[in-house]
């Protein structure tokens, strides 16, 4: 039996998965949360921790990889992680690959989680889709003819860094409306922090749901008092949902993808949010430009099966190599 192992590194937490070669519905997999003030060594510990717990003294035949950040994806190096320090220039493909030698393939999350779903979710069946993750960050993984579309530097899908408002608030990245700054879940939050300090006549139900502490207020928050009607937090979705919306419209525009796929935790959001993304999105994009919107079928677990994806294509390019070996050497 070739063993798979997968592994994805997120920005609060970190997943590990073993899965027999050519399994397509069963995961063994553990996750955990990362420690305050992570850094670069401690993540990778805890990962092959969870790597050696679950491998249980097995030997993988090969390793997929998620990573949380850009990523050199022919190298296999981390170039870095926009919210963990350390991981500048890290070579993790080699460093996987010396600790349980087996070949390793690394790639970042976003075009990861897209080739899961494309593999094994809600993009089988089709030739083109743009992944897009909505949690801490925003980010986008392109599948174009059937294969990983990664850009010339590796940074094509980054359309969490898409100016849908030049007039917006700036960007972690330094630009002013980005996509990421008005749809990412921290930024969900602070906006919704923001409204509240200028209305503190508003917000009832937010406030009692953060027990007045408004540095505490989390994206769950916001959507918990959308759906119990509160306007400031409807008001604060319906802005992520609009934001998405222009930038989906506008990507529709231009490549004509025949989906969008949308996971992470903001996709949670509720009816409200996912309304508003339809609507401004149908009419953000030309009349003649069809295209459809449905969210992520493997949830939380599209980077694990998009790596169990790297690894599968890491064992088909071994098992082809060694096939041409064979055929030299009988010839």
């Amino acid at each position: 039996m070739n063993l798979i192992l997968a592994l994805d590194f997120g920005g609060t937490k970190h997943a590990a998965a073993v899965v027999a070669s050519g399994e397509k519905h069963q995961l063994s997999d553990k996750r955990v949360f990362s420690p305050p003030n992570p850094h670069a060594q401690s993540d990778l510990e805890i990962m092959l921790s969870l790597a050696r717990e679950l491998l249980a003294g097995r030997e993988p035949r090969a390793i997929g990889v998620s990573f949380g950040g850009p990523v050199d994806a022919t190298s296999g190096k981390v170039r870095l992680s926009h919210h963990v320090s350390g991981w500048e220039n890290m070579p993790l493909q080699e460093i996987l690959e010396r600790e349980f030698g087996a070949p390793a393939s690394v790639d970042n999350d976003a075009n990861v989680a897209a080739l899961g779903e494309h593999r094994y979710g809600a993009g089988m069946g089709y030739n083109s889709l743009l992944y897009i993750t909505v949690s801490t960050g925003v980010g986008g993984g392109w599948i174009l003819n059937d294969r990983p579309w990664r850009g010339i530097e590796g940074m094509a899908g980054e359309i969490g860094h898409v100016v849908v408002d030049p007039t917006g608030p700036v960007c972690l990245c330094g630009k002013r409306g980005c996509l990421e700054r008005l749809a990412s879940g921290p930024y969900i939050a602070q906006q919704t922090k923001d409204r509240l300090n200028l209305h503190p006549d508003k917000g009832k139900l937010l406030r009692s749901l953060c027990h007045d502490n408004l540095d505490e207020i989390t994206g769950l928050m916001v959507s918990q008092a959308a759906t119990q009607g509160d306007k400031i937090a409807i008001e604060a979705l319906e802005t992520a949902g609009w934001a998405l919306g222009v930038a989906i419209g506008n990507v529709a525009n231009l490549i004509n993808p025949q989906r969008f796929i949308l996971g992470g935790s903001v996709t949670k959001a509720g009816d409200r949010f996912w309304n508003a993304i339809h609507h401004i999105a149908r009419a953000t994009a030309l009349p003649e430009v069809h295209f459809e919107i449905v969210p992520a079928a493997l949830g939380d677990k599209a980077p694990l099966w998009g790596a169990v994806a790297l690894a599968e294509d890491v064992l088909m390019r071994e098992q082809g190599r060694a096939g041409s070996r064979e055929q030299g050497e009988e010839s």
